[in-house]
């Protein structure tokens, strides 16, 4: 089977993980690492036996690109990527701005070049088991929590909650009809459009609720989700790749002789349905983009929710 040629651009944390998947998946080879950086650049091709570019020149033969920048040059990269007719996958967000994301999105309809954006939650394997078992999702609360990270010039509505948003976008379905969000700038270092701190309050079609927090100014790394529906609760632990589920199912008044209430839980740990690391998983699926066994209009139309709520939710403040 002929693997197909993959360019990566971007040497750095998110783009080494990128690599280390690119090179050893039987589908795929890495066919060279973008970066402005001699250093970085090359250390990354050589360790993965690729090549090593300091800017984007000829695609000829290159089969998909992965953009792994900085988010404020996804726009600019992926939209030479896609005059270039080659399919791209861009690492969240698909660019800075709704604005840019609709520009982004209609050129690759208007060539026919699939677009797939990087929102590496959909394929944990702990979301898709939660998916299987959850009948009709009522309401979702999620907590996304990190340390500051300096590199990070977006605020942390672009960088981590776009993550949450579109999970919430998935279980409950699409658009939600009302978007609160509250704002908190806190760090010194921090630009003055970037905010350090997000709680927002999704309401969707049915009385459907999703109440999602995000901040860089944690001092540990949190990655839960609950979703609720009628006689079950299940908590996600998405760093941990863990699913725990929960039933109440009886309870039982004080006794005759005055003795506590009680009430009786079950809980089930489920096996999940697949082992596969999500970057893996998303490699995967872009591969099927590119093959066109995965729906290229389906793909654009589910990167759109997230970036309307960042987006909605940045413009409230």
């Amino acid at each position: 089977m002929t693997r197909l040629s993959i360019l990566l651009i971007g040497a750095g944390s998110m783009g080494s993980l990128h690599a280390r998947v690119i090179s050893q998946s039987p589908l795929t080879r890495l066919a060279a690492v973008v970066d402005p950086s001699p250093e970085a650049g090359k250390a990354l091709a050589y360790k993965h036996d690729s090549t090593w570019l300091p800017e984007l020149g000829d695609l000829s033969g290159i089969d998909g690109v992965v953009i792994a920048a900085a988010t404020e040059a996804h726009h600019r990269l992926a939209l030479t990527i896609l005059e270039a007719g080659v399919p791209v996958l861009v690492e969240k967000p698909l660019a800075d701005s709704l604005a840019k994301t609709m520009e982004i999105l209609a050129v690759s309809a208007d060539k026919d070049v699939p677009v797939m954006c990087g929102l590496l939650e959909r394929f944990n394997s702990a979301v898709l088991t939660a998916k299987a078992l959850v009948d009709d999702p009522l309401y979702i609360t999620s907590t996304r929590h990190s340390p500051y990270a300096p590199r990070i010039k977006t605020g942390v509505s672009w960088d981590l909650l776009v993550h949450d948003v579109d999970l919430a976008s998935v279980f409950l379905g699409g658009d939600p009809s009302a978007i609160t969000g509250r704002l908190g700038h806190y760090h010194p270092s921090s630009l003055d459009d970037a905010e350090d701190v997000v709680e927002a309050l999704l309401e969707y079609p049915g009385g459907k609720i999703a109440r999602v927090s995000a901040s860089r100014i944690g001092q540990r790394k949190i990655r839960e989700m609950s979703i609720h529906d009628a006689d079950k609760l299940v908590e996600v632990d998405l760093l941990r790749r863990d699913v725990t589920v929960y039933r109440h199912v009886s309870d039982q008044p004080a006794d005759a002789e005055g003795r506590g209430y009680r009430s009786q839980t079950v809980i089930e740990i489920p096996e999940l349905v697949t082992g596969t690391e999500p970057l893996v998983a998303q490699l995967e699926h872009f591969v099927g983009l590119i093959e066109g066994r995965i729906d290229a209009d389906a793909e654009r139309r589910s990167i759109l929710p997230a970036h309307r709520i960042v987006d909605a939710i940045k413009n409230q403040s």
